[in-house]
């Protein structure tokens, strides 16, 4: 498996750093926040590539709506839900909303790793896909490419 970088979101403090250090010392990249708003200002900075994210969390945004802010800016980033307060409503929106899974607290270590790795692989296949995509049109219409080079005007760069 190739290194993948994990945000975890939770507003207990104690497990999200034993979360964070426990993945970090099995080679995951992993950095830890205590809110919505601090995930979505860190996605903003960074590339992650999955985000374990817990529902319940008072105060600010909730998990559902910080899944939805998440997917704005990196919409390919996989999100496991995690949550201590298991509801059937909360899951079935979240995975509406694009969650690849959700997990209930306590969740033991191995399972999450393996999770992760799942969410990873969906994710590193979508983005293969798109690439490919990409690379298939360029071959079809190579001239796009200029097409793509114009100021946000409509005006091409070429006619400055």
């Amino acid at each position: 498996m190739d290194l993948f970088r994990v945000l975890v979101v939770d507003d207990e403090k104690d497990f999200l750093e034993t979360l964070v250090n426990r993945l970090n010392k099995r080679n995951v990249d992993t950095v830890g926040v205590l809110s919505g708003e601090a995930a979505v200002e860190e996605m903003k900075k960074q590339i992650f590539d999955v985000v374990i994210l817990d529902v319940k969390m008072p105060g600010g945004m909730d998990g559902i709506q910080t899944l939805r802010e998440i997917k704005k800016i990196q919409p390919l980033a996989e999100v496991l839900l995690l949550t201590g307060h298991a509801s059937v409503e909360t899951s079935i929106e979240g995975m509406k909303l694009g969650a690849f899974d959700y997990l209930l607290k306590p969740v033991k270590l191995e399972d999450l790793l393996s999770k992760l790795g799942q969410a990873f692989e969906k994710k590193d296949t979508n983005e293969q896909k798109i690439r490919s995509a990409r690379i298939k049109q360029l071959m079809r219409f190579p001239g796009r490419v200029f097409d793509q080079e114009k100021e946000p005007t409509g005006k091409d760069i070429n006619s400055l």
